[in-house]
């Protein structure tokens, strides 16, 4: 458990970036959150490989596997509108989410079932977020990041990504209902978490 956060935000030639400083035992870590640029591309897509390995040795073969998601033209798809993000360690590329914000800005959420969204405003919303494995706590701060954006968070996640669904309740998500995503039509869990940030 980290002793210590402090985040800032920034803007800079690459878009909004933030900074997250972490304390372990007397070690910090220094991470940053930066607009993917194209020339991140080979190296996003290596993220996805691994966490493809990463989730099928941890119970979770289903969500990625089959369909090899994510495809290669989607990321670069989401860097060229600016909605695809990454996370430095070190200023070497640790970790990727996609993240984007508005009114109804993700149209699989529109339909739930099985419960409903906690909230009707503008919301923000992750989708592929992944680690290469290199530092600890990278999806936590990933969503933390994109959380302080917006103060209202929505994200989903497949029924073996118990990973993934104890990190959502630690950080107060709530769960929300099943929703259904473009890459297959296997049911994934909704969560969201709103409040004042």
């Amino acid at each position: 458990m980290y002793a210590r956060k402090l985040s800032a935000l920034k803007s800079g030639a690459a878009g909004l970036w933030g900074v997250h400083v972490s304390e372990n035992r007397r070690r910090v870590r220094i991470l940053k959150i930066r607009q993917s640029m194209e020339s991140d591309l080979d190296e996003i897509m290596e993220i996805y490989a691994y966490a493809r390995r990463f989730m099928a040795e941890n119970g979770n073969p289903n969500q990625w596997g089959p369909t090899n998601w994510p495809p290669k033209h989607l990321i670069h798809n989401d860097i060229l509108q600016k909605k695809s993000y990454v996370c430095l360690h070190e200023e070497q590329i640790a970790g990727t989410f996609f993240y984007t914000i508005g009114k109804d800005v993700e149209p699989t959420y529109r339909h739930i079932e099985n419960g409903r969204w906690l909230d009707d405003s503008a919301y923000g919303v992750v989708h592929r977020i992944a680690g290469n494995g290199s530092v600890k706590g990278i999806g936590e701060f990933c969503l933390e990041w994109a959380y302080r954006q917006c103060g209202h968070l929505r994200i989903d996640t497949h029924g073996d990504n118990i990973v993934m669904q104890n990190l959502l309740a630690k950080m107060g998500f709530q769960y929300c209902g099943i929703v259904y995503v473009e890459e297959d039509r296997n049911p994934r869990l909704a969560y969201e978490k709103a409040g004042v940030w």
